[in-house]
């Protein structure tokens, strides 16, 4: 079984060190999105005096953002050491502004090459 990791980072600083303790893992393949949530778009909107100044503060990039992350693991194993990872990194994931992870079962997948594979009826 093979299970898609989603992991929201909160402080995009922290990136570099999250992708080095994947890959110490064995974690690859990562997908990075630049993204950010509602509240914080909300509060962008907020900022200045009009409407228009919190979209100008959006496309001018002045909105704080962070890191969605995404890779497909190939354990439930691998999926806590994915946390265990990220925690060491950024602290409890059940404290404000470190970050949300969330996994989830895949029911089907091509294009992972048969080498990170440790289940051969995936």
């Amino acid at each position: 079984m093979m299970y898609m990791v989603l992991l929201v980072l909160d402080n995009p600083e922290r990136l570099d060190e999250i992708l080095d303790a994947w890959d110490a893992i064995g974690v690859s393949g990562v997908t990075i999105v630049d993204s950010t949530g509602i509240n914080r778009r909300r509060l962008a909107g907020q900022v200045g005096t009009t409407f228009m100044a919190g979209i100008n503060r959006l496309m001018s990039g002045d909105q704080e953002s962070h890191f969605t992350l995404l890779t497909i693991v190939n354990s439930e194993a691998m999926i806590q050491e994915c946390q265990e990872a990220v925690e060491k990194v950024v602290g409890d994931l059940n404290k404000p502004n470190t970050g949300v992870l969330a996994a989830w079962p895949l029911a089907y997948v091509k294009g992972v090459p048969e080498i990170e594979r440790s289940d051969k009826e995936a």
